[in-house]
C-alpha cells in the first residue's frame, strides 16, 4: 500500500535570486506547487509518495517529472498537456516572506476521467489543497477524487493555502474550502485562513468548530511559533524552532509531509490509536524539518531528508 497521494498542482517557482550588475531581477527556476511539495517533503522523509497533476509537454514539464522521479515519487498519474507549464513567480523580501504571481497553465486542465482511481484507493492518505479548486477544469477532477477517496476509507488532507489572486475574493474561497470539509480528515492552515474554514481567528474557538464539523485532526500554523493542534478534544501548542531564515517558500508544505509521513509510519491507519505526546513528537518532528526548509533558499530544493532532521540540534 502506498501512504500518500497528492493531487493538484506541479509548477516552476521563478523565485527572486537578486540583481545583476546592471539592475536587472534574476530568477531562479525552482520546481514547485504545495500539493507536488508535500509528496516530495514525505518521500524525503521515507514515505511511499504518489502524484496526480498535469504539466505542460515542454522544458519545465520535463523537469518537473525529473524531480519527482528523482525524489522517489511516483509519476504515472503526472499527465501532458498542449497547454504550457504553469509557472508562480515569487518575490522574497527582506524577512523571508513571499509575494505570488501565477500564469495558469496545465495545472487547470485535469480532467475528472483522468484521475486514476486505484492510485487514490491504494493510499492510506490523499491530500489535496485549495489552489486546483479555483476557477477551471482540475476543480472536479480534485472534487471527485477527494470523495472517492472519502467513500473508500482513504484519509483525506487538505491545505487551504489560500493565494487572493486566483480567487473572485474571499466569499468564492469560503464557499469552495468549507464545501470540501466534511471530506477531510486531516487539516493544515495558517491563522488567516482558519477564518475562511470557521469564520473565526481565534485558535481554541476555530479548531473546536471545526472538530465539531467531523475534522479528525486540525492544526494550525503559526510560523515560527510553532503549531496549534486540535486533536480528540484536547488543544495544544507545539513551540517552533528558531532559525535563519533564506526563505520561507515551502516551510508548510514540508511542515505537513513531515506529519503525514510519521503518521503513515505508524501503520496501515495513520490516526488510529494516537495519543497526545506522540502527536506531539510527530508535530515537534514536523516543526524541525520546517525550520530546516527555512534555512535555504527554494521549495523542493530545500526540503530536508531523514536523516538530516533525526541530526538537527535546535
Amino acid at each position: 500500500m502506498r501512504d500518500i497521494t497528492s493531487i493538484g498542482e506541479v509548477l516552476i517557482d521563478l523565485t527572486w535570486t537578486g540583481e545583476s550588475g546592471d539592475g536587472v531581477p534574476l530568477y531562479a527556476a525552482n520546481p514547485g506547487g504545495a500539493p507536488a511539495n508535500v509528496a516530495v517533503a514525505a518521500a524525503r522523509l521515507g514515505a511511499r509518495t504518489a502524484f496526480i497533476g498535469k504539466v505542460g509537454r515542454d522544458g519545465f514539464g520535463d523537469q518537473l517529472r525529473r524531480v519527482l522521479r528523482d525524489n522517489g515519487v511516483e509519476d504515472r498519474g503526472l499527465l501532458t498537456s498542449q497547454t504550457p507549464t504553469t509557472l508562480a513567480v515569487v518575490s522574497v523580501d527582506g524577512r523571508g516572506e513571499r509575494s505570488f504571481s501565477f500564469l495558469r497553465g496545465a495545472d487547470e486542465e485535469l480532467l475528472v476521467q483522468e484521475v486514476e482511481e486505484k492510485l487514490v484507493e491504494e493510499s492510506k492518505v490523499l491530500h489535496f489543497g485549495a489552489v486546483s479548486l479555483t476557477p477551471g477544469r482540475a476543480r472536479n477532477a480534485t472534487v471527485f477524487a477527494a470523495r472517492h477517496a472519502h467513500r473508500s476509507g482513504v484519509l483525506v488532507s487538505f491545505d487551504p493555502n489560500y493565494r487572493e489572486k486566483l480567487w473572485g475574493g474571499e466569499d468564492q474561497a469560503r464557499q469552495w474550502i468549507t464545501m470540501v470539509l466534511p471530506l477531510v480528515d486531516i487539516l493544515k492552515l495558517s491563522r488567516e485562513e482558519l477564518h475562511l474554514a470557521a469564520g473565526t481567528e481565534e485558535l481554541e474557538e476555530g479548531t473546536r468548530l471545526l472538530e465539531e464539523d467531523g475534522i479528525s485532526l486540525v492544526l494550525v500554523t503559526l510560523g515560527g511559533d510553532g503549531v496549534f493542534c486540535r486533536w480528540r478534544g484536547e488543544s495544544f501548542l507545539v513551540p517552533g524552532v528558531k532559525t535563519a531564515v533564506a526563505d520561507t517558500n515551502g516551510a508548510g508544505d514540508t511542515f505537513l509531509g513531515a506529519v503525514l509521513s510519521r503518521l503513515c509510519s505508524r501503520g496501515e491507519h495513520p490516526l488510529e490509536g494516537l495519543e497526545r505526546e506522540e502527536l506531539r513528537d510527530i508535530l515537534a518532528f514536523a516543526n524541525r524539518a520546517a525550520a530546516l526548509t527555512c534555512s535555504r533558499s527554494g521549495a523542493i530544493p530545500a526540503m530536508p531528508t531523514l536523516k538530516e532532521v533525526k541530526d538537527f540540534i535546535q
